[in-house]
């Protein structure tokens, strides 16, 4: 069999069989979800194992044109494909073992028929044994979790993930902007950390609040208009655009990107997800939108939910940072005496009207998002899963552990 045969079957062969799934059955939009989800992800990673694939002899590639860092795009978009999309569309309620099984057999069956493009090393079974890992399981229980709206933690992670490796860690390693000197990298990676922190904390936000997830297909279930989405309407977006604008001082391709990346914001999504917005929520939206800048973050946030925060008056560490915050008039955030709740609270906690609380260092991050945008930053920073985790550590460690308190009225006024 010729090169250009393989390669095109290679391709065309899943392209065809996820256009066979969708006309004989078009697929809901959790099944579409995870059918990007999965193909996304597998993308990432098998690009990841034929890094390693290539460096470490598991396989090797004879193909001129249509190569990236050694791979031929076809076969791996046709492998990412078969893996991820096919079997999201066409079984997603088939058992994960047995989806994995089959497609794995039928990988082992069909690698050794890819020569010559594709050859085969010694231990090539490792490398197949890593992707099945990597990309083929993972991808699968993704694209389950999608279509069932399981593991929503988990789906926002893959997420994050997924926006990372394809819009940032790729591209730089594609266009080699990569290599530049030590501290150029180091500035950017301090710079790009503003970016970083406000798409983490909106992706956050939209998991915790909203009950969903960035993608189209998956979305929040409510109006979402806390965290960064109290400063700026598009925060994710925004992120991106300004993340594009600063890898843009190692490669001026990025300027590119950062065009792409603001029409689509202003353009299509705020076309598309605006209509949305509007038909399910309404007059809500239509405040939010007028009270919200699209893209230019407010100094105060804007249209937050109502919130208070529980701090102990008659602990003599607690009590400095209830009146710090009281001081700073923080909007939509009330600052109460932990003494009069009615559960019996322990540590510092934070209850906003929509549902979502927390306790310790993770009520104080979310206390600090309703002050400025500069102390809101800071707040996210301090919210992140292992930031929260080790400054919490710290706290416990340094004597701001849990508090059994007296029932004493007191209440925190500005001064």
């Amino acid at each position: 069999m010729s090169a250009a045969l393989i390669r095109a079957v290679a391709l065309m062969g899943p392209v065809l069989a996820v256009a066979a799934v969708v006309a004989v059955r078009r697929p809901e939009e959790p099944r579409i979800a995870g059918a990007l989800l999965a193909t996304g992800w597998n993308v990432l990673a098998l690009s990841g194992v034929n890094a390693l694939a290539l460096h470490l002899g598991w396989w090797s590639f004879h193909a001129e044109g249509a190569v990236a860092l050694g791979v031929p795009v076809d076969l791996l978009l046709g492998w990412a494909l078969l893996w991820g999309a096919v079997p999201a569309l066409a079984a997603p309620g088939a058992p994960v073992p047995l989806t994995a099984a089959v497609l794995a057999w039928l990988d082992l069956a069909l690698m050794p028929m890819a020569g010559p493009v594709l050859v085969l090393g010694p231990d090539w079974l490792l490398g197949e044994s890593a992707a099945v890992a990597c990309a083929l399981v993972p991808g699968l229980l993704v694209a389950r979790w999608t279509w069932t709206g399981r593991r929503l933690r988990a789906r926002a992670a893959a997420q994050v993930v997924l926006a990372g490796g394809l819009g940032v860690v790729l591209p730089l390693l594609l266009t080699g902007a990569w290599r530049q000197p030590a501290w150029a990298l180091a500035l950017l990676a301090q710079a790009m950390a503003v970016p970083g922190l406000l798409g983490l904390a909106a992706v956050r936000e939209f998991a915790v609040s909203g009950r969903g997830t960035p993608l189209p297909y998956d979305p929040p279930r409510r109006l979402v208009t806390g965290g960064p989405y109290a400063y700026v309407r598009n925060p994710m977006q925004t992120a991106m655009t300004g993340g594009y604008l600063l890898l843009a001082t190692l490669d001026v391709a990025y300027l590119g990107a950062a065009a792409i990346a603001f029409a689509y914001g202003a353009g299509l999504a705020a076309w598309h997800e605006g209509e949305q917005l509007d038909a399910r929520f309404g007059e809500e939206w239509q405040a939010y939108r007028r009270a919200v800048r699209p893209w230019l973050p407010r100094f105060r946030p804007a249209a937050p939910p109502a919130a208070v925060v529980h701090v102990a008056a008659t602990c003599g560490q607690c009590a400095p940072v209830g009146r710090w915050l009281a001081r700073r008039t923080p909007v939509a955030l009330a600052v109460a005496a932990a003494e009069d709740h009615p559960r019996g609270l322990r540590r510092i906690t934070y209850e906003r009207a929509d549902g979502v609380t927390a306790e310790g260092v993770r009520a104080l991050a979310s206390a600090l998002t309703h002050i400025h945008l500069g102390w809101a930053l800071a707040g996210w920073l301090l919210g992140l899963p292992g930031v929260a985790w080790f400054a919490q550590l710290c706290v416990d460690a340094l004597g701001g552990g849990p508090r059994t308190l007296t029932q004493e009225r007191r209440l925190y006024e500005p001064r």
